[in-house]
């Protein structure tokens, strides 16, 4: 009679989600997708552990569509643990964001990214969203916020508390990187054809990415310029009146791109 325990089955391979199949052709390019997603070196082991696994989450989100959501609660370990260091206190994340925010440690955009993710972890917390609810490229503007966050947090006082405030970004370096994360980004779903205050959605939508493409590809005319901030105007009055969470996110984060591509300008109008 053979004693042997059975042999296990063979081992399988992971395969790409199905869910995935728009998002890149394979793996590989799945580190293009994080590769700006850098870490900090003077963080300790602890923020760095958690860092670097929201990274990975993302990258092998490639075969399982919920480690994007999942990297972006991850995430929130590192910034939790830096911002009580550096606040010396320990209090809920809303609240360590906002005095990181009025202290001038964190721009009032960037906090507006980094309280987005926390409101989604509360949601899955109380099982009001799934594990699914973020998709990759989602997952990776979410994280990228946090990593910004803690290498601010991390700079010395001199250096963090006068960063400048342009809505989230840096002027000098951060219109080309604004833009590419709105190519990214899909138009939110169902809003096609929608206006708020009678100002149309898609036009507006349209109507800055052409500008910041003239901005990037040699400048603005005084024409374009003044255009831009209306564009701007038109932003800072509809926001407040989007009710749906990715939507407001969206065209949050087109103000933020327009208010840096105007930043170099004298406005013209208003």
């Amino acid at each position: 009679m053979n004693t042997l325990p059975p042999l296990p089955d063979p081992l399988l391979l992971p395969v790409r989600d199905p869910r995935a199949r728009d998002l890149v052709l394979d793996y590989a390019d799945m580190h293009a997708l994080v590769a700006d997603l850098v870490l900090p070196g003077d963080a300790s082991m602890y923020v760095m552990s958690a860092m670097e696994t929201s990274r990975e989450l993302i990258r092998h989100s490639y075969y399982r569509y919920e480690f994007a959501t999942v990297a972006v609660t991850h995430s929130l370990f590192a910034l939790e643990h830096v911002l009580a260091e550096r606040l010396a206190t320990n209090e809920p994340l809303h609240v360590l964001i906002e005095r990181a925010t009025d202290a001038g440690l964190i721009t009032v955009g960037l906090a507006a990214e980094l309280d987005r993710s926390r409101l989604l972890r509360d949601k899955l917390t109380r099982g009001a969203e799934s594990s699914a609810a973020l998709r990759p490229i989602q997952a990776v503007a979410m994280v990228r916020a946090v990593f910004d966050a803690v290498s601010l947090l991390l700079r010395p006082p001199s250096v963090a508390e006068t960063a400048p405030d342009v809505g989230g970004a840096q002027p000098e370096d951060g219109l080309a990187r604004l833009w590419e994360d709105h190519l990214r980004a899909p138009f939110p779903d169902g809003f096609r054809g929608v206006d708020f205050d009678g100002v149309d959605l898609v036009l507006l939508d349209a109507d800055v990415a052409g500008l910041v493409q003239r901005e990037l590809n040699g400048g603005l005319d005084d024409s374009g310029i003044a255009y831009l901030w209306g564009c701007i105007t038109d932003l800072g009055k509809i926001v407040p009146l989007i009710n749906e969470e990715y939507c407001a996110s969206y065209f949050t984060k087109l103000r933020t791109m327009a208010q840096v591509a105007a930043a170099p300008y004298i406005p013209t109008a208003t």
